[in-house]
Formats: C-alpha cells, sequence, structure tokens
C-alpha cells in the first residue's frame, strides 16, 4: 500500500521507477501476492487423484522455497534509512565515485588469496596433520590473514608455512592501507557539502518564517481600526471635569 500511494503521489514516475530502493520494496513485497495467486490456481480443482494431489502439494513446497528467498530482500528496506541520513547519503556518494579504486581493492584481495592459498598448500602440504590438504581449504585462511582479522583457527605448522604467513599479513596491511586515504577525502567533502547545503535550506526557512510573521506584525500595526456602528462617540469624562461640573 505504502509503495502504491508513493507511486501515485510521485512528482517524476521516471525517477522512482529506476530508484533501487523502490525496487527492492516490489521484491519484498510480490512474493506474497504470487503465493496467493499461484495457490488459488492451482488448488482450485478439486477433482483430482492423490497422486496429482501430492505433486501439486510438492510444486507448492518448491515455490514457497524460493519465496522465502525472495522475501530475504525485505531486509534490504533498512536501505531506506539512508533517505534521513546525512552520513548514509555520503557513504553511497563515495562508493559511488571511487567504484574504480574499490573494485581494484578487491581485484588485488582476490589475486593476494589466490597466490598465498596456492603458497601455503605447496609448503605444508607435505606436513603431517596439515589443515591445507587443498589449495581450496587455504582460501579461508588467505582471506582472514588479507583482511587482518586472524582468527587464528587455521595455523601453518613449518617454519617456512609461517613465513609465507608473515608475507601473506604484510601485503594484507599494505592493501589495506591504500585506499583509506582516497575514501576518507571524498566522505569528507561530500558529508561536509550536505551538512552546508542542510544549513543553506534551514537558514532560508527560518528566514522566510521571520519574514512571514514581521509582514504579519506590520499588518496588524498599520491595519485601520474597526468602525463603530453607531453615529454618536460615547467617551467617558475625566474626573477633574466631572468635579467642575459639580461646583458649577
Amino acid at each position: 500500500m505504502e509503495y502504491f500511494l508513493r507511486l501515485v503521489t510521485t512528482s517524476n514516475l521516471k525517477h522512482f521507477v529506476k530508484s533501487a530502493l523502490n525496487f527492492v520494496d516490489v521484491v519484498a513485497v510480490m512474493p506474497y501476492f504470487i503465493q496467493i495467486i499461484f495457490e488459488a490456481f492451482v488448488m482450485d480443482s478439486e477433482d483430482v487423484s492423490a497422486k496429482e494431489d501430492l505433486k501439486t502439494m510438492s510444486r507448492v513446497s518448491k515455490v514457497s522455497k524460493v519465496l522465502k528467498v525472495i522475501k530475504l530482500m525485505r531486509i534490504f528496506r533498512i536501505l531506506k534509512l539512508a533517505r534521513h541520513s546525512t552520513g548514509m547519503r555520503a557513504f553511497g556518494f563515495t562508493i559511488r565515485q571511487c567504484s574504480e579504486q574499490v573494485c581494484c581493492l578487491f581485484l588485488f584481495i582476490a589475486m593476494g588469496i589466490f597466490t598465498f592459498s596456492a603458497l601455503m598448500h605447496s609448503v605444508e602440504v607435505d606436513q603431517p596433520g596439515t589443515p591445507f590438504s587443498s589449495i581450496p581449504d587455504a582460501w579461508w585462511w588467505a582471506a582472514v590473514s588479507i583482511s587482518t582479522v586472524g582468527y587464528g583457527d587455521v595455523v601453518p605448522i613449518s617454519y617456512l608455512g609461517r613465513c609465507v604467513a608473515f608475507g601473506c599479513i604484510s601485503f594484507g596491511i599494505i592493501l589495506n592501507g591504500m585506499p583509506i586515504s582516497i575514501l576518507f577525502n571524498k566522505f569528507s567533502d561530500y558529508y561536509a557539502k550536505l551538512k552546508e547545503q542542510e544549513y543553506r535550506v534551514s537558514n532560508t526557512e527560518r528566514t522566510f518564517q521571520l519574514k512571514k510573521r514581521l509582514r504579519r506584525k506590520f499588518d496588524n500595526c498599520f491595519e485601520p481600526p474597526p468602525e463603530d456602528s453607531d453615529d454618536e462617540i460615547h467617551y467617558r469624562p475625566r474626573v477633574g471635569q466631572t468635579i467642575h461640573e459639580g461646583e458649577d
């Protein structure tokens, strides 16, 4: 209902349809209606055999599993909070502007994982009780080491394997420090621009409200007094005037 109301009241339909957040809303809501329609069409026939009924139930269960996976898209609806958060908007702008640098970072991480996992497997494969029995088994260790998390659940046994591990960790430290300055500069610049824009908008709104109040007060000051319905002017005599009249 919320989506259709926003669709009806939007001023730019093309931009509304192309919005990623609105697409997430549609995908998150559609499984509910698809399941209702599917069950209504499939279960409509009453003259079915037991075998066909079992087939139908299996089909419905498979579709339900797929729809449950699609319903997980509701999690991404939390991204709608970015509309009301300056920091989230600045972060999204930073990722869009630095997309090439971010892609290069992930490319180097993938290259490091494949390289160091192959080296570790070659060094540790002959050690008894080694956890690096294959290159895919070493991927987890390489990913944890390059990210400098270091869980310690998988460790090399030989001294040569420890040297490879030291090289992997050093590569991760250097790699993770490279794009931070670029991302931080972009983020801080755009965040400052958003804050300045919000300040200008709020200042303009306050100025407009102040001018509106001053104009109203000015109009009230120079507004002509209401005319009396009677032609005679009624006034109250002063105290001194009343005393003199009594003496006369």
